[in-house]
């Protein structure tokens, strides 16, 4: 399927590998990388942190060394990347691999990021207002939705109410500049060949997936990842401590949970955290080409469909 869009002059190509958590997307951009002569670029806003490398399952220095990578290890824990930034960032880095002959591969689970880039989203231009978000989060999960769905029904259906930090921040936007989220987020297609690609794995399996890979993170010493981090003196607090993995062992620390209980936590919520990744993906207005990760030679199969899609630029070997 192609995405419809208006390629201007340019039809430099763009491939875009999406898909949840644990799906497999790693070992897969690697293998194109090296096929396609890529260059990978983190759209997963856990990666942007430096030292949160277990519990973000970050490429490890042998699979950054088969491929470059972009975009990781650009933050540190107590900083705040917008998504502003984020999406210059990532066009200057594209135009900079395109430069090299090399094809940029966008990879990445983090939805907003995602789509930021490939429909090339205008991002209000709200700069963080302390005061107003102290008095946001004050109201409440329950509160903050319905505020959001009587003031910006579109963003309120888009965004996961769990997710407090961005309903406040589509508040902001909405009350500082006087219209809504949804309203100034107009889309500029960027001047790309763009193809998406998409993964996807029975939910089973997928938790399957899930459940081994967070007793190897533990196995591996995230519990002392977050000790390190504490040590260092981020606060709990902090977004970046928010994110599946740390939260759980942040309550282990505090004593709110056993270490079982904290283990156990992650797998439930990282569950829930893929259910909302493929309905996100599922109901956003782009030509998502998907891929069962579980079929016999699916590798093989997406090479082929990528090479097809971009058989007129010379990127294969």
């Amino acid at each position: 399927m192609e995405i419809e869009r208006d390629l201007g002059e340019r039809s430099d190509p763009l491939l875009v590998l999406v898909g949840p958590t644990a799906v497999g997307k790693t070992t897969l951009s690697l293998q194109l990388a090296a096929h396609f002569q890529g260059e990978i670029i983190s759209a997963d806003s856990r990666l942007f942190y430096r030292g949160m490398d277990i519990g973000t399952a970050k490429p490890t220095a042998v699979e950054q060394a088969i491929a470059p990578h972009h975009l990781i290890d650009i933050c540190e824990p107590d900083e705040t990347l917008s998504l502003g930034a984020y999406q210059k960032m990532a066009y200057e880095t594209i135009d900079a691999v395109l430069a090299r002959g090399h094809l940029p591969i966008l990879v990445g689970g983090t939805g907003q990021y995602v789509m930021a880039v490939v429909q090339g989203w205008g991002i209000p231009e709200v700069p963080p207002q302390p005061a107003l978000r102290e008095v946001l989060a004050a109201l409440g999960g329950v509160e903050l939705a319905r505020w959001l769905a009587t003031l910006d029904p579109v963003t309120a259906e888009r965004l996961d109410p769990r997710n407090v930090r961005r309903v406040i921040r589509a508040l902001e936007v909405t009350l500082v500049a006087g219209r809504s989220m949804s309203q100034l987020q107009t889309k500029s297609p960027p001047p790309y060949n763009i193809c998406l690609v998409g993964l996807h794995r029975e939910r089973e399996v997928l938790y399957g997936r899930i459940d081994d890979r967070v007793d190897q993170m533990i196995a591996a010493g995230l519990l002392d990842e977050v000790i390190r981090l504490r040590d260092a003196g981020y606060g709990r607090d902090l977004p970046a401590m928010s994110g599946l993995g740390y939260r759980q062992l942040w309550q282990y620390l505090d004593g709110e949970l056993t270490l079982e209980e904290a283990v156990e936590r992650i797998k439930f919520e990282t569950h829930r955290f893929v259910r909302h990744q493929a309905n996100w993906f599922q109901r956003q207005d782009v030509a998502i080409t998907w891929f069962d990760m579980e079929e016999p030679g699916v590798e093989s199969a997406v090479m082929d469909f990528v090479r097809e899609r971009f058989e007129s630029a010379d990127y294969a070997d």
